[in-house]
């Protein structure tokens, strides 16, 4: 029997309506392909924890064993998976952060920057069905965030149509078609 997680993952806005918010929120959408708002409120709930976290840390004094050891945690963490540069590795540019900093990590966005997709939501689709791989992991999360040492590794999966695996379901059935059902469908059967 699996385990609930109780915690929450995103929180709604305060005021529903607010027009400046909805416009940033659907351009944040259109831009990087998200599927609702909840996806939106998910990565500015964790950016908010950060920061929440970075502004702690900042009310300690310099040399606190609290501060020195959370805030080196905190912002490997954000080095390692690119959102912070290793030049700014200082607590004060975790506030500087902004909600696009993380979404340009989602596997979605960088499968759309690399050129394996034809645009933000054809990469979606390829996620989805299970043609992209990180390394020799299979990925079939969109909003899998992409650490700047893998980012090197996203690539067509082996066993997709894409590939160097066997035709798709459409392909197969007029090469059939074609040949009349021959020896050449059972060729690429692997």
């Amino acid at each position: 029997m699996s385990h609930i997680v109780y915690s929450k993952t995103y929180t709604t806005p305060r005021r529903p309506f607010e027009k400046e918010r909805l416009d940033s929120e659907l351009k944040l959408i259109g831009e990087f392909g998200l599927r609702n708002k909840r996806e939106v409120w998910r990565v500015k709930y964790t950016l908010a924890k950060i920061r929440k976290a970075a502004r702690e840390l900042l009310t300690l004094e310099d040399k606190d064993p609290r501060r020195l050891f959370e805030g080196n945690a905190i912002l490997r963490r954000l080095v390692r998976i690119g959102v912070l540069d290793e030049n700014r590795m200082k607590l004060d540019y975790v506030l500087g952060l902004k909600t696009e900093d993380f979404l340009e990590r989602r596997l979605q966005t960088q499968v759309f920057k690399l050129g394996l997709a034809k645009s933000i939501h054809h990469a979606r689709v390829l996620i989805r069905q299970k043609h992209i791989r990180v390394r020799k992991q299979v990925v079939n999360i969109p909003s899998f965030i992409v650490r700047l040492d893998a980012q090197k590794h996203i690539d067509i999966a082996i066993n997709s149509a894409y590939g160097s695996g066997r035709e798709g379901r459409v392909k197969r059935k007029r090469m059939r078609a074609g040949t009349g059902g021959g020896a050449d469908a059972d060729e690429d059967e692997d």
